[in-house]
């Protein structure tokens, strides 16, 4: 079977002969190559230069051969046409004008994704031909609720105490902001379907904020949105449809939520061990995870002992992509990932029931 399977053969909960394996941010900073491009150009002008978000797609593929490229861009491409200016410094992402009141939700844009996110779309169509079906393609989109966290912060935060606030004393209107947000996201992930995406992931990184009952309202809720809307497009309907990835940072007491999300994949961060997830979800969704990302920092030997955890934790059943449970940090070294991926493939490459 080709290599190029492996990903999506997982996601949908089918046997594989080995374990599959990606990294979020699988791309960047702790790459030289990458680095390489970023001193030519900024953050902006690179995720919006379809010519080098394709390179710095490519890179991690070629240098590590993992099972799957994930599209190089960021989650908030999708604010500036929706009417708000991001400016990306050193401190991470700035919004000048956040939305704080009901007349700034108001005033929110549903854009056309091809229209003001062509970009997106021809970096999706130019990494395909990258590839040449080396491994598939992943297209994602940030979920609405960690937009909406940025989009009402005006930036990062530590108690998000204005996306809170406005969640808890103009719920209304936090709904509308929400609500914009899934049509603008489902959308958007479906541009990157019809240009080539072969499987989408929608980020939640902020909603691990929220007490249980929140999460549902508010999070939950517009995810299943964003798959509603997915699954009755155009493009599922006509047979187009392509496996559903939901990654939720600070899953653990959400499990049992995060399977009625509709997705067909749950992303697992690293504060839950995998086999109480595949226990919670049962055969429900395939789970993608979950090393701590400061792992890659340990010596080698214990290193490869987390790994080793980790894909016993989850088990020989059909249905696990190994992932970190975040993202690369910069300052890892490159010859740790390379550790990581062969450690995967070795110590999975066991003989799997019906491979």
């Amino acid at each position: 079977m080709a290599a190029d399977h492996l990903f999506l053969r997982a996601c949908r909960r089918e046997p594989t002969p080995r374990v599959p394996i990606w990294m979020m941010r699988q791309a960047g900073r702790y790459m030289a190559e990458y680095q390489a491009v970023r001193k030519k150009v900024s953050f902006l002008e690179l995720c919006g230069t379809p010519e080098l978000a394709c390179e710095v797609t490519l890179q991690p593929i070629d240098k590590f051969g993992f099972d799957a490229a994930i599209l190089f861009s960021d989650i908030l491409v999708v604010l500036p046409p929706m009417g708000l200016e991001v400016v990306f410094g050193d401190g991470g992402p700035d919004l000048p004008s956040p939305v704080r009141t009901a007349a700034d939700a108001r005033k929110l844009a549903v854009p056309d994704p091809i229209t003001d996110l062509g970009f997106v779309m021809e970096a999706v169509r130019l990494i395909r031909r990258g590839l040449a079906g080396r491994v598939p393609l992943i297209g994602f989109a940030g979920a609405p609720f960690t937009l909406a966290c940025y989009a009402v912060e005006g930036g990062g935060s530590k108690n998000y105490e204005h996306t809170k606030g406005l969640m808890f004393s103009d719920p209304a209107s936090f709904h509308i902001i929400l609500d914009k947000l899934a049509r603008t996201v489902a959308a958007y992930l479906e541009a990157q379907v019809e240009a080539g995406a072969e499987a989408v992931q929608l980020f939640d990184s902020w909603a691990g904020i929220l007490a249980p009952g929140d999460y549902r309202e508010f999070a939950l809720r517009y995810v299943r949105q964003v798959v509603d809307l997915l699954r009755g497009s155009r493009t599922w309907a006509s047979g187009g449809g392509v496996p559903i990835i939901y990654f939720l940072n600070g899953c653990a007491p959400y499990l049992d939520d995060c399977a009625r999300s509709g997705a067909d994949v749950l992303g697992v961060d690293w504060r839950v061990d995998m086999g109480e997830v595949r226990r919670r979800l049962g055969d429900r969704m395939a789970v993608q995870g979950n090393l701590d990302p400061i792992a890659l920092f340990a010596p080698e030997d214990r290193l490869r002992q987390r790994v080793a955890e980790v894909l016993g934790s989850a088990g020989s059943a059909p249905g696990h992509i190994f992932n970190l449970g975040h993202g690369i940090l910069p300052p890892t070294d490159p010859a740790r990932v390379k550790l990581v991926v062969d450690t995967v493939r070795e110590l999975s490459s066991s003989p799997r029931d019906g491979a």
